[in-house]
């Protein structure tokens, strides 16, 4: 049994063919332009959706950009995150619990509403 990562080449416009380890959590590469910059190449991990009635609301993915410029936080970079679109973020740990905990009170709040609608449906329109 190997304990060497997969290395996976990609070419870009700006290095050639650009040889990096490939994450275990990574879900491949199908979608890749060769016409990309070696700085934009990305690792994601299989896209988590919530589409409510079957629209999308939010997803989220593990993400690396193991050769990105930036490291201003909440917009990726060689560090793994979690991109979570609409947001146009990528978020720590700590910040996507804190994302969750957000959407936990929303639900919540969600509830409530729903409660005072079927009240209103039922007839009483205090």
């Amino acid at each position: 049994m190997t304990t060497e990562p997969s290395l996976i080449t990609l070419p870009t416009v700006d290095h050639g063919d650009v040889v990096l380890p490939e994450p275990a959590w990574c879900a491949g590469h199908a979608h890749h332009d060769p016409e990309t910059e070696r700085a934009d190449l990305m690792h994601a991990g299989p896209v988590i959706e919530c589409a409510p009635l079957g629209r999308p609301l939010l997803s989220a993915e593990l993400v690396q950009s193991p050769f990105a410029n930036t490291e201003s936080r909440r917009l990726g970079g060689r560090t793994p995150g979690v991109s979570v679109w609409p947001l146009g973020l990528t978020l720590n740990a700590t910040d996507l619990y804190s994302l969750a905990a957000e959407l936990d009170t929303y639900a919540d709040r969600l509830r409530t509403l729903a409660d005072r609608l079927a009240t209103v449906l039922d007839g009483d329109n205090r």
